[in-house]
This record gives structure tokens, sequence and C-alpha cells, in this order.
């Protein structure tokens, strides 16, 4: 076979790869996609802007996030509209790994939530021992504003007021409907109380007059899983590019990296690596 006929086959053979998707990543070159639904924390605070680009930077996949709360990103899961899930409200994760729509969960990092509010704590949260007694106290004298967004956060407060026997309907109370951040800035300019993410708190406390009043609570663990949605029962997820993604969460590369985000800057990780551990 004569040069110019070499040439020609490796063309054809090269263009037949890119074709069936058989290539090697390149740089720039993103030759599948898949949708990844996670929670506002890991975006607000600026740890996808970090992984994602690694990720896609090595694998040749480009990762469509979409940021909203927990039981948003659970609903996509259970619709089929997602390839992988980061979630973090295990009771309702269990719901969907029961009804087979997550597979493969795995533990990746958690933090915890803390109460903000007020410098000046006129309810008294301070002086708590407990985060249930925080509530009570919250209940009796002083304003709360929730994310009402059925994320992870918002499941976590309205246990939390069911296990002190409070009724929320008689707090002073006021839903946002929006992520961490955006009702972070609603509670800081209303000088109220919220539960939050740590992590959130921490990204954004430079602008925030709010001060953490109570954390350190067991109750108070906030864990992160990734879930493939099942390609079983949903066939149009992209399984292989979904279990790469996964896994590239829980390895010890990433792991590193997610102890190491913004300690520097905060004198803490924002998140604790947690892969060594099953998701429950």
């Amino acid at each position: 076979m004569d040069r110019s006929k070499r040439r020609a086959s490796k063309l054809l053979i090269a263009t037949l790869a890119v074709l069936l998707g058989l290539g090697a990543p390149t740089d720039g070159v993103h030759q599948e996609s898949i949708i990844f639904a996670t929670t506002t924390s890991t975006q607000d605070t600026g740890l996808l802007d970090v992984l994602v680009p690694r990720f896609e930077k090595a694998n040749g996949i480009d990762v469509k996030v979409i940021a909203v709360g927990t039981g948003a990103a659970l609903r996509m899961s259970g619709s089929g509209d997602a390839d992988v899930v980061l979630v973090h409200a295990p009771e309702a994760e269990k719901v969907y790994v029961d009804s087979g729509d997550l597979v493969e969960g795995r533990r990746v990092m958690y933090n915890t939530f803390v109460i903000a509010g007020p410098a000046a704590d006129p309810a008294g949260v301070r002086q708590a021992a407990s985060i249930l007694e925080v509530m009570k106290a919250v209940a009796a004298r002083g304003v709360f504003i929730s994310r009402g967004d059925d994320s992870g956060t918002h499941k976590k407060e309205l246990e939390l007021w069911t296990r002190a026997g409070v009724d929320p309907r008689n707090v002073k109370r006021e839903e946002t409907g929006q992520g961490m951040g955006a009702t972070l800035n609603v509670a800081d300019q209303k000088q109220a109380y919220v539960l939050t993410d740590k992590a959130t708190y921490l990204a954004l406390r430079k602008r925030l007059k709010l001060a953490i009043l109570f954390e350190g609570d067991p109750d108070l663990r906030n864990i992160y899983t990734i879930y493939v949605v099942n390609p079983a029962k949903h066939p149009k997820v992209k399984a292989a590019a979904a279990r790469a993604f996964a896994a590239f969460w829980v390895s010890p590369a990433v792991q590193a990296i997610i102890g190491e985000f913004r300690r520097a800057e905060y004198g803490e990780p924002l998140f604790i690596p947690d892969a060594a551990k099953q998701s429950p």
C-alpha cells in the first residue's frame, strides 16, 4: 500500500473512531454528556468549579450541572432526567433506592449544619444545650427563615421542628423557596435565624452579618452521597459515563482535593472526605 493510501486508511479509521465514540479524550473535545443533579451547596461553595472541569478534561465527557434542592434532584432521578445525583437527605434517598431509581450509592463527604442568626441572639440560642432546645428557643422568641424548597436542608429543618415538638406553622417563619445562598442573604437582611450547612455559610461569610450561634450537635452531621440513576429502569441513562463520574468523586485524588478545598482560606475544610464508608 503506497503512502497516500495508508494516509487515507488512517484518516478513515480515525473518522470512524470519532463517529463511534472510540477515540481517546482530547482537551476541549467532549464526545458525550451527562446530566448531574446536585445540591446548591456544592455550587455555592465553588466545589463544582474545581472538580467538574477536571473530570471533563480527563474524560472527554461534558457534565451538565443542575444545582437544585435535594428533593428536586431526587425527583429527577425518579423520572430518569438525570444520569447521576449527589444529595444529602438519607431518609429521602432511601425511598428512591428502594424503588430502584438509584443504585450504586457511595458516601462522598460530609459537613455539618449550623444555626446562624443575629449576633445579639434575642432567642438565647447560644445558651442551648442541644439543637432541639435551639428550635424551641427560636420558636418562642425568634424569627426563622426557611428554604422551603424541599431541599436536604429544608427536610432537616422540618425534622428538627417535629422532634422538638414544635409546629412550624406557629413559628414566626418565612419560606424563601430558594437555595442556601439566597436564603442566607434573606436571613441576613431580616436579621433572623436560619439553618444552613456550614460550608455555604463560610463561603459567603464575608458579606454576611449573621453569626454562627450553635453547632456541634451530633444530629447536625450533613452526609453527601452520590448515586447512579438506574439504567435498567431508565434506559436513556448514560450508565458508563455516569459510573465514571461517580467513581471520580470517590477516587483518592479527588477525596484529597475535597479535604483541602478552601482549608487555607477558612482554617478548616468546607467538606470532610468520607468515601471510605458505603452509603446507608
